[in-house]
């Protein structure tokens, strides 16, 4: 497939997925939100994939939400019946949601590179990544709270699990920018840059080490951290249990063995491609 709001590619087992309206700070069109959740799909479909790297071009990672793209919709919902179009609204923002749970939910990691302005729907969705690296220009922004709204697409229930409580509610409150350092600190994003070739070169390498790595070991390393973050830990230790009897018993644990005593790079067999038993309209 081909996308408008994005360029995507595939290399090396990793797939690239680069912001490519820097000229509209990479605000989020209406396409775009349809575009992640079908470039998820496509990712699902594709077994030579293990990684994922999210970058942008231009001064911003992204400016959010293109308001002017939703201000017609907006109106159109606020007319009629109050219940309905409330419905309504619920399944608008629902759809929303979707289009970043669907990194949350991959079955591969999912790192992302910030530079500049990380704004609204930013932040929904570089919360739904596995691993997140900045500039030193970079700065986040919870926006909704000052336009009169409140965060709706995934920041609210995923930025409490990567940050103190206390600073997200901060953040939340009065809106303000945090800018990198802070966002190192308080654990946010893995490293901070001073340059973008910088960034993407390192995130490209740790993208490259996971695909390196039995795809089976991963996909069920990130099953179980997501179930961890989101249960007990005796539903989750239940959880590995049931996951280890079914996943254990797999050739890639000789082959990492066999690798290792031969002192050389293991290779590992693509997933097999799931079953399409019923076909699906978008």
């Amino acid at each position: 497939m081909t996308y408008k709001t994005f360029d995507f590619s595939i290399a090396d087992h990793v797939a690239q997925i680069v912001f490519n309206r820097p000229d509209k700070a990479n605000a989020m069109i209406l396409p775009f939100w349809q575009e992640m959740a079908d470039v998820f799909a496509e990712i699902e479909d594709r077994p030579e994939i293990r990684a994922v790297v999210i970058s942008s071009t231009g001064k911003h990672f992204t400016g959010g939400l293109d308001l002017s793209a939703f201000a017609n919709i907006a109106g159109d919902m606020m007319g009629g019946d109050r219940g309905r179009a409330g419905e309504q609204m619920r399944r608008a923002v629902a759809e929303m949601q979707e289009s970043f749970a669907v990194i949350d939910r991959c079955r591969v990691p999912v790192l992302v590179a910030i530079q500049g302005g990380c704004v609204g729907g930013g932040v929904d969705l570089i919360s739904a990544c596995d691993m997140r690296y900045c500039t030193a220009d970079a700065w986040f922004c919870i926006q909704e709270i000052n336009i009169g709204m409140t965060a709706d697409v995934g920041t609210l229930q995923r930025l409490p699990h990567l940050m103190p409580e206390g600073l997200v509610r901060e953040l939340a409150y009065t809106g303000r920018r945090m800018p990198a350092a802070e966002a190192f600190r308080a654990g946010l994003v893995n490293q901070v840059f001073d340059s973008q070739d910088d960034m993407l070169a390192f995130a490209q390498d740790v993208a490259r080490t996971v695909a390196s790595k039995s795809p089976l070991a991963i996909h069920g390393t990130k099953e179980m951290l997501n179930y961890t973050r989101d249960h007990s830990v005796a539903d989750a230790l239940n959880y590995m249990q049931v996951w280890q009897a079914g996943m254990f018993l797999t050739g890639d644990l000789m082959e990492a063995m066999q690798a290792n005593q031969e002192k050389r790079p293991a290779k590992f067999p693509d997933l097999l491609p799931a079953k399409k038993l019923v076909q699906r309209r978008r």
